[in-house]
């Protein structure tokens, strides 16, 4: 199978193209060739997706069974290569984001849930991550004729992740010492590893889907507190999760998300975010690992790789987790209270 990866050097995308080459296929990735090198085995093409005569290029030099986009952003750009590469393959599988469907976290949402209002054309001012996301999964309906297979992930972790959430728990998690843990220790979760994702999404693109998917992990496949034992646990530092309540976080200007990651206080407007049914795809194929497999590769990962190379290529990584002194000081308060 000849498949064509647009990204392809970076946590999921590198995932997708070392599943494919894994599965026998022939691929063909396009990038830019800044985010990190390609995986070995690939044939690369040079090129900015943002940049139409480099997209025709691309087009005019091969023809494909398949297309996965991991890195459209801009409704604009994904329409560039969806017009482009319309003729040239059969499928185009685009990964979006549940933040696509309208009424999520608040809301409990299906795939049958409407996507943000975003027009296919919209330009990058036209709307935040997931209105946008939204938009470009309409690009790809509009304007390629062949199967559309429209991939919806949530929280995505595992090795090479380039966010740096998982990281920087496991970071933290190997200072060792007493360790701000955020809020209910039994608060379900729902994660999933992104080589299941790879897997996943390379099914259907040798089938041909076209349909849409959510992808993420069952409910409640681990805890907060079960999760942050494991990463305990795989760096061997003894660290102790300490508990504090949201609302104690929270006077103190604790951010959900970047400074704890993957903490969010109980809220009605995310009143959903680790209750999304998974059913659809759970049928279809998708099976996930366990949370513990996840954390114990990451760990095995990050140990190998260079920190601060990884932070000053990924600026990313440098907004997650906690100042140690900030730290420290919540702590204090707490035992104090």
């Amino acid at each position: 199978m000849r498949t064509l990866v647009i990204g392809g050097s970076v946590f999921l995308g590198h995932a997708i193209v070392e599943e494919a080459l894994r599965r026998g296929h022939e691929v063909t990735t396009f990038n830019r060739g800044r985010s990190a090198a390609d995986v070995p085995g690939v044939s690369p093409v040079r090129g900015d997706r943002e940049d139409p005569a480099a997209v025709e290029a691309l087009a005019s030099g091969g023809e494909w069974d398949a297309v996965v986009d991991v890195c459209g952003y801009t409704p604009s750009v994904v329409a560039l290569s969806a017009r482009a590469l319309s003729g040239r393959a059969a499928t185009y599988a685009f990964v979006s984001t549940l933040n696509a469907l309208s009424g999520w976290p608040a809301a409990r949402v299906d795939e049958t849930a409407p996507l943000q209002e975003c027009s296919p054309d919209a330009g990058p001012g036209d709307g935040d991550y997931g209105v946008l996301k939204a938009g470009c999964e309409r690009a790809v309906e509009a304007y390629f004729d062949g199967a559309a297979l429209m991939i919806q992930p949530g929280l995505i972790l595992g090795p090479r992740e380039n966010v740096g959430r998982l990281p920087a728990w496991l970071r933290r998690a190997a200072r060792g010492g007493r360790m701000l843990a955020p809020g209910d220790p039994g608060r379900p979760m729902q994660l999933i590893d992104a080589r299941d994702i790879a897997a996943f999404t390379l099914d259907h693109a040798e089938k041909g889907t076209s349909d849409r998917f959510i992808t993420t992990g069952p409910a409640g496949n681990t805890t907060y507190g079960d999760w942050l034992a494991e990463c305990v646990a795989v760096t061997g530092a003894g660290a102790e999760p300490v508990w504090v309540d949201d609302r104690f976080l929270l006077d103190r200007e604790v951010e959900p998300w970047s400074e704890l990651p993957l903490w969010t206080p109980a809220d009605p407007e995310s009143a959903a975010v680790w209750d999304v049914p998974t059913g659809k795809a759970a049928a279809a194929g998708l099976r996930c690992r366990p949370v513990a497999e996840t954390v114990r590769d990451t760990w095995a990962w990050l140990r190998d790789e260079d920190v601060e190379a990884l932070e000053a290529r990924l600026p990313s990584w440098r907004r997650h987790g906690i100042e140690p002194a900030k730290e420290a000081r919540i702590l204090a308060a707490w035992d104090a209270r």
